[in-house]
């Protein structure tokens, strides 16, 4: 898979780097961010920055070894994928249009059908919350299928800059729980109520 970034939109003026998807089809997961942050676009690999995003999928067993961003493709060979709701660099996800957000919520709706991963993670509330247009949601697995095969998923955003989750345990439930739910779309622990044991309150993270 080539990831050259001559084929990836330059984002700001004063920030030219970029950072591509890493997606193919029928992966088990994808997981969706708001928008690249610089750290990650200057090194050129997702979650790179101050994240517990590897450290919790490892934890949560959702992959076999440890890994970290420069090890993304590795993560793909393990049915991960990635992207975002906005391919724009920018400091902050606040520095994002109303525009941007919209049209990438569309494009990202596309992605999804086009890829067909058994689940679509948000990696944030307030990324759902864009692609949606919800107010108001539980965490965890959402009632929505997107083209009739992938359930969607939201969890508080992995960032260690996180105010209302600012440990690595408070993040790591919510990934056990996707792990509980990627084996029970395999067809494993089938005697957990999928209405009940994928879902918990939102916490406005």
């Amino acid at each position: 898979m080539s990831l050259n970034k001559s084929q990836c939109p330059l984002y700001e003026s004063n920030i030219k780097y970029s950072l591509c998807d890493i997606l193919i089809h029928n992966l088990d997961i994808i997981i969706i961010g708001f928008n690249p942050g610089v750290v990650s676009s200057i090194i050129g690999h997702h979650y790179a920055g101050k994240n517990h995003f590897w450290h919790c999928l490892y934890q949560a067993h959702l992959i076999p070894e440890k890994l970290n961003a420069t090890d993304e493709l590795k993560a793909l060979s393990y049915g991960i994928g990635f992207t975002n709701i906005v391919q724009r660099t920018t400091i902050t996800s606040g520095n994002l249009t109303k525009d941007e957000l919209k049209s990438g919520a569309k494009l990202l709706l596309e992605k999804i059908i086009f890829y067909k991963p058994k689940i679509a993670v948000f990696n944030g509330i307030g990324i759902y919350k864009s692609f949606s247009q919800k107010k108001a949601f539980n965490l965890g697995k959402q009632p929505e299928i997107v083209g009739n095969t992938s359930v969607i998923y939201v969890m508080p955003s992995s960032s260690a800059r996180c105010s209302q989750l600012p440990r690595l345990q408070d993040k790591l439930k919510y990934f056990v729980t996707l792990k509980k739910l990627l084996d029970y779309i395999k067809g494993y622990n089938i005697e957990i109520d999928p209405n009940v044991d994928f879902i918990f309150p939102n916490i406005n993270a």
